[in-house]
């Protein structure tokens, strides 16, 4: 592209600041000449809102901060780009979320690099499976988006023993390197704890989190809770490898615990975090995009619907949209980079919600009816949410799960009967193309394939008694106690 001019261009004389014209990105102006732009790619025309385009692409605000002659004109050539990549961009932009072939990848992921499109980059890192790992990998190394390379790193990685023979096969050895460079994240586990003083040394012992040494199959330790910290009827859950404990309980009387707190993995250290404004227990706690969402819960054995939500960067919270009714001990997952929450209705409905970040409401997205079974647990794998339910007659010895696709929206049953003696299925964790599950007798390892789990290993249980919070986290080393 050719230079329009030597000098700085002068935003601060644009006549357009009032129509609404100019974006609210310093140094961007883009009304200069049209609302909408023509980009040809190959020889194939794209007509799209060039305010999109600038929003949502480093490429295109780089364009209209240079000054350039390109940005007077109304058509943009873009060489050295698939019209097709180009196609599945504009389609993740507007909202959609296309499944993807292995052709389709690749040119997602060069259009993605080259005009540096990042909710294209969160939607490629979303769709990353065991069938598709390995391509990701390869391109995004290829293309340098690095982003998608280390999470398909990260993804293989815990899938290592699945996919050794195919990784030393097709992958060129500094990628093998990579991989093997990294940990693979482990499960971990937490019983439910209430506060504790200095004195109360016997309890304290057992106030750790642990995990599951898969090799050796026992359990260890990582490390001891904060005294102050309680995990009983908590929030708790792991954002970006780190532990957050969020409320809980003290006492008989269920008083509200207002400290909240956050471990680093990394440091292997315990911070205070703000506590939420409006103070809950037994409520869902998920995190997602670099913030937590507070869902439901109680105060003073009142269930609540409001949300809260917390930026780590910014470490405030603030209310999101409520819930459509209130909802203690709601369960709630994630899939696709969004967030779920099943709520119950009288008699025998589970409702699945979906929380918009961008309109910031709760949209219903699909509604399950089973005889006298609610939904009690539910996680995400790949575009399925399968959601955990009682046996008919309150029989929760046994468990019931279906599988709900969210490309489809085609609800399917799993055949068969799940043994969920004493809660177990309800600390399902999902790793790769596992699932992990445990009680105090026994970790339980299931295979999902296709919309299967098949039982693949047994494991020594965690040896606590009580409530468990299940979660995933990656360790540094694992030179730890053995529990």
């Amino acid at each position: 592209m050719s230079m329009h001019s030597n000098k700085a261009v002068d935003w601060s004389s644009c006549d357009c600041t009032e129509s609404g014209r100019c974006l609210p990105l310093e140094g961007i102006c883009v009304a200069s000449t049209a609302d909408k732009l023509t980009i040809v790619v190959g020889d194939t025309h794209f007509s799209e809102e060039k305010t999109l385009l600038v929003q949502s692409c480093d490429y295109f605000q780089a364009l209209y901060r240079s000054g350039m002659k390109e940005c007077w004109q109304e058509e943009i050539h873009l060489k050295c780009l698939c019209a097709r990549g180009f196609l599945i961009a504009l389609a993740v932009l507007r909202g959609e979320r296309p499944i993807l072939d292995a052709d389709e990848i690749v040119e997602a992921i060069e259009c993605a690099a080259f005009l540096q499109v990042v909710p294209l980059t969160k939607h490629l890192i979303d769709l990353i499976d065991s069938d598709s790992c390995l391509l990701m990998y390869h391109t995004a190394a290829t293309f340098g988006l690095m982003d998608l390379y280390h999470a398909a790193a990260l993804f293989i990685r815990n899938m290592y023993r699945d996919l050794e023979a195919e990784v030393k096969k097709t992958l060129p050895s500094e990628l093998i390197s990579y991989v093997e460079s990294l940990t693979p994240s482990v499960f971990a586990a937490v019983g439910a704890h209430v506060t504790c003083s200095v004195d109360e040394t016997i309890h304290a012992a057992s106030r750790t989190v642990c995990y599951l040494d898969e090799d050796g199959s026992n359990w260890k330790v990582l490390t001891d809770l904060p005294l102050e910290a309680s995990t009983s009827m908590a929030g708790v859950t792991v954002l970006d490898n780190k532990l957050y404990i969020v409320g809980g309980v003290h006492g008989i009387h269920k008083q509200v615990v207002d400290s909240c707190f956050c471990y680093s993995v990394e440091d292997n250290d315990w911070t205070m975090i703000a506590s939420p404004a409006q103070l809950r227990y037994n409520f869902s706690l998920v995190g997602q995009d670099g913030r937590l969402y507070a869902v439901g819960g109680e105060y003073e054995r009142t269930a609540m619907s409001s949300v809260e939500t917390y930026g780590v960067e910014t470490g405030r919270w603030t209310f999101a949209a409520h819930l459509p009714r209130p909802a203690a001990g709601a369960a709630c997952s994630t899939a696709m980079s969004r967030i779920f929450v099943c709520l119950w209705r009288p008699m025998q409905t589970t409702e699945i919600y979906e929380y918009l970040s961008g309109k910031d409401e709760w949209s219903l997205v699909t509604t399950l009816i089973r005889p006298q079974s609610y939904g009690h647990c539910m996680v995400g794998h790949r575009d399925n949410l399968y959601i955990m339910r009682n046996g008919p007659s309150d029989d929760f010895l046994r468990c019931m799960m279906d599988c709900y696709s969210l490309t489809t929206g085609q609800w399917s049953a799993l055949p068969g009967h799940f043994a969920n003696s004493k809660g177990a299925l309800f600390t399902s964790v999902v790793r790769g193309d596992s699932v992990f599950t445990l009680n105090r007798s026994v970790t339980l390892e299931y295979a999902i394939e296709g919309k299967t789990w098949k039982p693949r290993s047994q494991m020594k249980g965690f040896p606590r008694s009580g409530s468990v919070w299940t979660f995933l986290l990656r360790l540094p080393n694992a030179d730890k106690q053995t529990l």
